[in-house]
């Protein structure tokens, strides 16, 4: 059976070859619709649904996997930044402080719809206004939720984190290789069904 990744982002289709796994890349273009005012684990559970979905309804005979990820602090879902002031005041909440990243993962195939979540605990480093101003240099901030980006030069700001590392960058590789076991997509050996 062909997997594919209902995704476009670089790091999703690098952490699934890192499972040893080939996949296509098919990104969801469908606009996300939400309600932003579900628990977060709920709005993260619905935007992979909606986008494995969306890509599934023109490949039936193939495994899709979508995945959506936030990140959560004051009750308030925190998603990509819009401008460089905006990445400042993100990152600026979340200095010296801990939060949570949801990352939402659907698996769907003709005979299974599995959408599941995980969430992470990750607590920052007290950031000074230099180091701030450094970092949006770079425009790593820029296209990540939450503005940082756990695995490039933002990993320096990270005082601790609790759960999957996997999880922090969009795809908890560990929750979906059981899921895609269950499903009967792959075998122990990685082989695909």
């Amino acid at each position: 059976m062909k997997i594919i990744l209902a995704s476009k982002s670089p790091r999703r289709i690098e952490l699934v070859s890192l499972m040893g796994l080939d996949c296509a890349s098919i990104p969801c273009t469908a606009e996300e619709r939400i309600d932003r005012s579900l628990p977060p684990e709920e709005v993260v559970k619905a935007l992979a649904r909606q986008k494995a979905d969306f890509v599934f309804k023109d490949h039936p005979d193939c495994c899709v996997i979508g995945a959506d990820t936030v990140v959560y602090l004051d009750g308030e879902i925190i998603g990509k930044p819009k401008s460089e002031r905006d990445a400042f005041s993100i990152l600026s909440r979340l200095s010296g402080r801990t939060h949570l990243v949801y990352t939402g993962l659907a698996v769907m195939t003709h005979e299974v719809s599995d959408v599941r979540h995980c969430i992470t605990e990750v607590t920052f480093h007290e950031l000074s206004e230099n180091e701030l101003n450094w970092y949006i240099s770079t425009k790593e901030p820029m296209d990540k939720a939450g503005a940082y980006g756990m695995q490039g030069v933002g990993g320096v700001f990270i005082k601790n984190v609790s759960g999957s590392y996997f999880n922090i960058i969009g795809l908890p590789i560990d929750l979906l290789y059981h899921m895609l076991l269950e499903a009967r997509v792959i075998k122990e050996d990685h082989t695909i069904v």
